[in-house]
């Protein structure tokens, strides 16, 4: 069956002995010509812009790569770089969200309005029968977008051109129309901002990128045995079979993860005494401590989440293969940054069994936090990291065979607290901004 003309075919049939004329010149052989040299010398202007701008990132680069060396020499700017820039990454990546949405909309409208518009398509013929009537010679191929449309309406209107009886039908697609060009504005204006939001976020990725790599390579210079450490933590963690063995094995057989373990309890012991107060987010300012700003138990509706995201299984729900959800899971972007949501030391961190690369840390007073489904972890065992410091990066898929089991499209992060080995709801820990931010 042949399928309805479209609006945009029936407004140039309106003029269609206009445009057959020009359909009918053929480009001369030396204007052919013209035009390749033309484009030889677009090509060159595009490769020399190429050259300016991979010339440009080159210097940007350095000009990083010397700020981030200066920066590493004081730990607490270090850190205070590394978090805050992490915190612009996670804003941005908010605003990115909210605006494809915000398109995504835009978009479903514009479609609907087109699809209205097509459906008037006599009464567009019957205005653009008019128009020719009156003799007007209305270059076809400006006809192609809304706002030529709408603006030959107009002038039809303004100059008596329509018929009476179909000045009323000519005034409804030119409101119809109107919307549409409006519309199509917003869709650009969303657009430009996205793309905007995006280059930012690369550029802050770069920035983050450079100072994890100063960081780590930091931990490197202090513990010189550390691919030796990697490599017995994962000989430890084939050994286990459950996350509590692996807490277990490695806080007692592995000489980092021991020694973050027992700073952990010292920690723990020395803020004691504060354990009964109320802090409020102000006791994560100070960027040079190098244990917890305060007892896990007291940081209660203080703690951020680690990523951008929708919750899609919370504690005590179904895990999706018959068990019980031990913790909360997050369906995010993919190539996500991964923050602590507290202040802890690494004990693991590495691959295990079905939670792809996993992230354990020690809070101290007998808590641990659990953060499993990155593609990579960019912390050491045994390191201290500060809440809201970045510690890893998703993939583009799911990692945790629980989620693939569902057939989950997005990358998820599975997050689980324990207190004295056995998991407890993380709930009351979460700021209270959190829940606006990850949708459940």
């Amino acid at each position: 069956m042949q399928r309805a003309p479209s609006l945009t075919v029936l407004l140039i049939a309106g003029f269609a002995g206009a445009s057959l004329a020009q359909a009918q010149t053929a480009t001369p052989a030396p204007q052919a010509a013209a035009l390749s040299s033309e484009a030889i010398k677009q090509r060159e202007q595009e490769l020399e812009a190429a050259r300016a701008q991979q010339k440009s990132a080159e210097e940007a680069q350095a000009k990083l790569k010397a700020e981030i060396t200066t920066l590493g020499q004081d730990r607490t700017q270090l850190n205070q770089q590394l978090i805050d820039t992490a915190a612009n990454v996670r804003t941005v990546e908010t605003k990115i969200d909210e605006a494809e949405a915000r398109l995504q909309n835009l978009n479903g409208r514009e479609q609907e309005m087109r699809t209205s518009l097509d459906s008037r398509r006599a009464d567009i013929v019957e205005v653009l029968a008019a128009l020719q009537r009156a003799g007007r010679r209305t270059p076809p191929a400006l006809l192609v977008r809304p706002e030529d449309a709408l603006q030959s309406l107009r002038t039809a209107m303004l100059l008596g051109a329509v018929v009476p009886e179909l000045r009323g039908r000519a005034e409804r697609i030119a409101v119809e129309l109107g919307e549409l060009v409006a519309l199509r504005r917003n869709i650009a204006t969303e657009r430009d901002q996205l793309a905007a939001d995006r280059d930012k976020v690369r550029n802050d990725q770069t920035r983050l990128t450079a100072l994890v790599d100063e960081r780590q390579r930091q931990q490197a210079s202090r513990e010189k045995d550390l691919d030796a450490e990697k490599t017995r933590a994962i000989t430890l963690s084939r050994q286990v079979g459950d996350l509590q063995g692996l807490i277990a094995k490695m806080e007692q057989d592995l000489q980092s993860a021991a020694k973050a373990a027992e700073a952990a309890k010292q920690a723990a012991a020395a803020s004691q005494a504060a354990a009964n107060a109320k802090p409020g987010p102000a006791v994560f300012k100070d960027r040079s401590r190098t244990s917890p700003a305060i007892a896990f138990a007291s940081a209660k509706g203080l703690l951020p989440f680690p990523v951008n995201g929708n919750k899609i299984r919370d504690f005590g729900g179904s895990d999706g293969v018959g068990g019980v959800q031990k913790g909360i899971s997050l369906a995010t972007r993919p190539g996500s940054q991964i923050t602590t949501p507290c202040d802890g030391w690494v004990v693991y961190a590495g691959p295990f069994r079905s939670y792809g690369q996993l992230l354990i840390l020690n809070a101290g007073g007998g808590y641990h936090v659990l953060i499993a489904g990155m593609e990579r972890i960019s912390v050491n065992i045994g390191q201290f990291v500060l809440t809201g410091e970045p510690v890893a990066t998703m993939g583009s898929t799911s990692q945790v065979a629980s989620i693939l089991a569902t057939n989950a499209s997005q990358p998820v992060l599975y997050v689980e607290f324990r207190k004295d080995g056995t998991p407890i709801d993380p709930g009351p820990w979460w700021a209270a901004n959190e829940g606006e931010k990850v949708r459940g």
